[in-house]
C-alpha cells in the first residue's frame, strides 16, 4: 500500500520548511492509519490492555480482571435465564448434508447456543470483535477461538464471552477466562498454521461449567477436508450472527479454505461445523476462522488445519493427555 511517504537517502537529511514538515507529518499519520487498518483486519482491536507475553503460550487470568470484565458487560447486555439446548434430532436429520448457501454468501442466522461473540471490555464501552464457541472437554469449561483474537504481543486481559447472544441479550450469561492457551509458534511469529486458542471460562458467582448450560461442539482432529460445513460468526457491531454453508477444501497442506462471501471483521474465531444437529445447533468442529491472512478476504475464509499440533494444544488447555 502506497502511503505517500517520503524517502531519504542514507546519509542525507530530511527536507525542511513548513510545507515539507506538514507533508512529512501527514505521511506519517497516513502510514500509521494504514498499518492499524491492516493489523485490525478480520480480528480484534489493537490498542488493548495486554499482559506480558509468555513463551510457553499459557496465561492464567487474574480473578479480579475477570470480575471487572463481567461487571463492565452488565452495561451492554441483559442476562436472561439459561435456555437448555433442544432435544437432539434423529440420526437421519443429524447426518443429512445441508446444501451450499444459494447465493454463496453469508446471511443472517439464528444464534447457536454454544457460539457467541467475544467482547473486549477494556477500551471504553464493551464491544465484540471476534467469535468463539464452546467445545467438549472433561471439565466442561473450554472455549475455542482464533489466536489472533486473544494474543497481540501479549494476552488480552479484558475478554468476555457471550454464547447465544442476540439483540443485547445474554441468555446463557457472561463468561470470562480463567486461562488462555495458544501455541508458542503463534506467540513468537504469528504462524498462521497455529492461529488457534483455547480459553477455560467461568461465570461470575457461579461454578456451573459452561458446557452444562449451552451444550458443546465436538472437536475433530485430522478432519477430512472436503466436508459440507457451516461457518457462523458475529460481525463487529452486529446483534445477530451470520452463517454460510459450503464444503471446505484443502489450501496447501496446513490450511482449510471455505469459499463464501460476506464474512467480515468480527467473524474471526467462528467455528467450522459439520454434522450440525438442526434441533440443537450443535455439531462437530473442524476449524476456526483464522489462519491464512488471519481469516481471509471477501470471497474466502480459512482455518489452520487441525492436525496433531492442535490436538496437543487442546490437551494442554483441557488438562488431559494428547
Amino acid at each position: 500500500m502506497d502511503t505517500g511517504s517520503m524517502r531519504v537517502k542514507a546519509g542525507g537529511s530530511l527536507p525542511t520548511g513548513p510545507t515539507a514538515l506538514a507533508a512529512l507529518v501527514a505521511a506519517v499519520l497516513l502510514g500509521l492509519a494504514a498499518v492499524a487498518f491492516v493489523v485490525a483486519d478480520r480480528g480484534a482491536a489493537t490498542d488493548a490492555p495486554l499482559s506480558g507475553g509468555a513463551a510457553s503460550g499459557h496465561y492464567t487470568a487474574p480473578r479480579e480482571l475477570g470480575d471487572k470484565a463481567a461487571e463492565a458487560m452488565r452495561t451492554v447486555v441483559r442476562e436472561g435465564g439459561s435456555r437448555a439446548p433442544g432435544a437432539p434430532a434423529d440420526r437421519a436429520a443429524r447426518t443429512a448434508s445441508p446444501p451450499p448457501s444459494d447465493p454463496l454468501e453469508a446471511a443472517p442466522a439464528e444464534p447457536s447456543p454454544a457460539v457467541g461473540p467475544l467482547f473486549y471490555t477494556g477500551q471504553g464501552e464493551p464491544g465484540h470483535g471476534c467469535t468463539a464457541s464452546v467445545v467438549h472437554s472433561p471439565r466442561g469449561d473450554l472455549v475455542i477461538t482464533a489466536a489472533h483474537c486473544v494474543y497481540q504481543g501479549g494476552f488480552r486481559t479484558d475478554l468476555a464471552f457471550v454464547p447465544g447472544y442476540r439483540d443485547g441479550e445474554a441468555p446463557y450469561g457472561v463468561w470470562v477466562p480463567t486461562s488462555v492457551d495458544i501455541s508458542p509458534e503463534w506467540a513468537e511469529d504469528r504462524d498462521p498454521d497455529h492461529d488457534v486458542a483455547f480459553l477455560r471460562v467461568r461465570r461470575a458467582g457461579d461454578g456451573t461449567p459452561v458446557e452444562k448450560v449451552t451444550g458443546a461442539e465436538r472437536i475433530r482432529f485430522s478432519p477430512d477436508p472436503d466436508r459440507p460445513t457451516r461457518v457462523i460468526g458475529y460481525p463487529v457491531g452486529d446483534e445477530r450472527p451470520l452463517a454460510c454453508q459450503n464444503s471446505t477444501e484443502r489450501f496447501g497442506r496446513t490450511q482449510l479454505r471455505f469459499p463464501c462471501e460476506g464474512l467480515p471483521n468480527g467473524t474471526s474465531g467462528g467455528p467450522f461445523l459439520t454434522d450440525v444437529d438442526p434441533a440443537t445447533g450443535l455439531g462437530t468442529l473442524t476449524g476456526v476462522l483464522g489462519g491464512h491472512d488471519e481469516g481471509g478476504d471477501e470471497r474466502n475464509s480459512y482455518s489452520a488445519y487441525f492436525g496433531d499440533h492442535v490436538a496437543k494444544l487442546y490437551a494442554r488447555a483441557a488438562g488431559t493427555r494428547a
